[in-house]
């Protein structure tokens, strides 16, 4: 849940794995888009040149030719120079396996990191392992190669790294360590595989990490996202700037897309971290770079204003969340590639959905009771909770003492929880779940599960298909459930041909004078449950809706009824991101509408308007606007400031937002004084 930041402090990026040739697009790698590495690094760097930062980390595999190629690599070496010459900012190294050799293993194919690969980068980049200070911080940076190699250098360095941080304890400081291979990617104790640190070196750093209480540790490597909390430490492995691992997209239940060499060219996987460090803590914010290529000489891009991104740990609205459908918090097995490893699977999680998560700045998720019944769920919820989301739990039917016990235990991470039942057996529901809810501090909503004969009297064709939660016309029933006592709120259903925003006042008016509340789930699909919804603007503005429908209506919670595209199975729809989790229109719409809103928290509808319209407490207007639908209630000659929300390019405009600009969704959000 929210947590209170303190102060912003100060800015810097990390990235990793740039992997660059010996020539522009000479590589030593059969994979075609090995050969970009060099223009994405360019452009990253450019990239990194638009930003306000203290300094820059780079996690290593800086080259692609290991040191056992010593005339490639130093030509990649000097590529490398020529183009972090550009760089304006501060520039920390880390030596990867590509750079200075592999971890100490018999079974890889590589080289392992030996003194005369360490004198190679020592010529090259400069130390193997050092530290440095920035306001009450340290940055660690060490070469996780020697862990468990047995060299002189391994004991050099164990003793530094243990002075280091025993002298940054004693003077207060926050420690950031900074490694090529994570330690682990699932569990600590996990058996070693090429992408994690064998024991007993494992042990010996997580043992000094938690000794020491380090804020953070960041690994490069695995060419892919993942997320840990090791007692007080977020451990974060970061995407590559050059290609993803393709063993990893296992991860995902579909196959790689044609063109993609298997996933290991999902452009969308691309980028580097931005970290914000603050009083009390920090947070990250991916940058996706989508593998764009910056020619050599190349000016860096011209900056636009953007609107600024929000992090669900500053997200003042918690009100709008995703229905998680798919299971985002299993483990998954990794079958052995026959490249990197070939004796056993490696068990790991798909991360990529708690970073879109993030990155859309939405800080509510609604999830089902089995994750809190399951340990390794629940143990992973409340490491997700890290990062600022407001859990919403939903159940069927009386709660068993298990349940019971599970949700008590969920104190301070579940803060409502939605029972479904027949209209007969709520009051038996609340009766059973009200003083568990309370005595945690849990608000407690209903939903009635609508029967085959209130489908079929209502004049709909009965599909065999589950349906549940009130509508603003249920005026009898909704009298009934406000008569049950130990409830805070009643949950409704918004069919994909009622507009949410709509759907909100009439939810208000319905509850007027109940003294509960109102949870929408948008239901997220047109017609029976055979159709398929794959019409992305149609999602992205019903999401522009929904989450401007939670801002302005202090009592309604909204969800959409998905989060990721479903494919297959009943009612078939587009999500915000793809079976890939990577964005479809709905998703930069979501992140810009969240970010744009940040602002302005409190808001109320304006309620003379016909169209969205939210009033802010420091008297701005913003009105969500379609296509070419112009703003109720002002002048053509009224200024102000138009959000294309598909791109998050803000355009201060004197004389009224004018025809729409041609960007993806074609939504604008037009902010102006009141």
């Amino acid at each position: 849940m929210a947590k209170d930041l303190g102060q912003h402090q100060f800015t810097y990026a990390v990235i990793t794995d740039t992997h660059v040739n010996f020539g522009e697009t000479e590589c030593n790698s059969e994979f075609e888009i090995n050969k970009r590495a060099n223009g994405r690094m360019r452009h990253v760097i450019g990239d990194l040149n638009n930003r306000d930062l203290a300094f820059v980390i780079h996690l290593g595999d800086i080259v692609h030719p290991v040191p056992a190629l010593p005339d490639l690599y130093e030509m990649a070496a000097d590529c490398f120079r020529e183009e972090i010459a550009q760089l304006r900012h501060p520039l920390h190294l880390v030596p990867g396996n590509h750079d200075i050799g592999d971890k100490p293993i018999t079974w890889g194919p590589g080289g392992v990191e030996c003194d005369e690969y360490i004198k190679l980068w020592k010529k090259n980049f400069g130390a193997v392992y050092h530290a440095f200070d920035h306001q009450d911080c340290r940055f660690i940076q060490i070469d996780s190669q020697l862990i468990n190699s047995g060299l002189t250098a391994e004991d050099e360095q164990k003793a530094w790294l243990e002075g280091e941080m025993a002298e940054a304890t004693k003077a207060g400081k926050r420690i950031f360590i900074n490694t090529h291979y994570p330690l682990y990617l699932t569990d600590f104790d996990e058996d070693e595989h090429f992408d994690n640190l064998a024991q007993p070196g494992r042990s010996w750093l997580l043992d000094l990490m938690e000794r020491h209480g380090v804020e953070a540790q960041f690994s490069g490597h695995v060419h892919n996202f993942w997320y840990n909390r090791y007692g007080v430490t977020d451990c974060y492995a970061l995407p590559s700037t050059a290609f993803v691992r393709q063993d990893y997209a296992e991860m995902y239940r579909a196959a790689p897309l044609p063109g993609t060499e298997g996933g290991r060219s999902d452009l969308a996987k691309l980028g580097y971290f931005v970290v914000q460090v603050f009083e009390h803590g920090h947070f990250c914010e991916w940058i996706r770079t989508f593998g764009t290529v910056a020619e050599p000489g190349s000016p860096d891009d011209v900056q636009v204003d953007c609107v600024a991104p929000v992090h669900p740990l500053q997200n003042r609205n918690p009100r709008f969340g995703f229905d998680m459908r798919q299971n985002w918090l299993e483990v998954i097995e990794i079958p052995p590639s026959g490249s990197l490893d070939e004796f056993d699977r490696k068990r790991t999680r798909n991360d990529y959905i708690l970073m879109a998560l993030i990155e859309t700045g939405a800080a509510r998720v609604r999830i089902p009771a089995s994750d809190i019944l399951d340990p390794g769920h629940r143990a992973r919820l409340d490491e997700c909770a890290r990062h600022g989301f407001h859990f919403t739990l939903f159940s069927f039917g009386v709660p068993d003492a298990r349940l019971l016990a599970a949700v008590k235990g969920a104190e301070g991470l579940v803060d409502i929880w939605e029972i479904c039942d027949t209209d007969a057996s709520l009051p038996a529901v609340a009766d059973a779940a009200s003083p568990v809810a309370k005595a945690a501090g849990i608000s407690l909503y209903l939903s009635r599960v609508r029967t085959r004969e209130d489908q079929v009297g209502a004049g709909g064709k009965y599909h065999h298909m589950i349906v549940h939660g009130f509508t603003p016309d249920d005026h009898d029933y909704i009298a009934r459930a406000a008569e049950i006592g130990g409830i805070e709120g009643l949950v409704f259903r918004i069919e994909g041909g009622t507009s949410p925003w709509r759907a909100a006042g009439d939810a208000t008016k319905a509850l007027q004078g109940t003294g509960l509340k109102g949870s929408l789930h948008i239901r997220m699909t047109l017609g029976p449950p055979g159709l398929k919804q794959t019409d992305d603007n149609w999602v992205a503005e019903r999401a522009a809706e929904a989450i401007s429908a939670a801002a302005a209506f202090e009592d309604i919670h909204v969800y959409a009824d998905t989060f990721a595209d479903v494919d297959r199975g009943y009612y078939r729809r587009h999500g915000v991101v793809d079976r890939f989790c990577n964005p479809r229109p709905a998703f930069d719409v979501v992140r810009h509408l969240n970010g744009a809103l940040a602002s302005g928290h409190p808001f109320a509808p304006d309620g003379e308007s016909q169209t969205v319209s939210l009033i802010g407490a420091d008297g701005r207007r913003f009105d969500l606007l379609k296509g070419a639908e112009a703003p109720s209630g002002m002048s053509e000659s009224q200024p102000g400031v138009l959000i294309d929300l598909g791109t998050g390019e803000c355009v201060a405009i004197e004389n009224g937002p004018g025809a729409p600009r041609k960007s993806g969704s074609g939504l604008r959000l037009w902010a102006r004084d009141a």
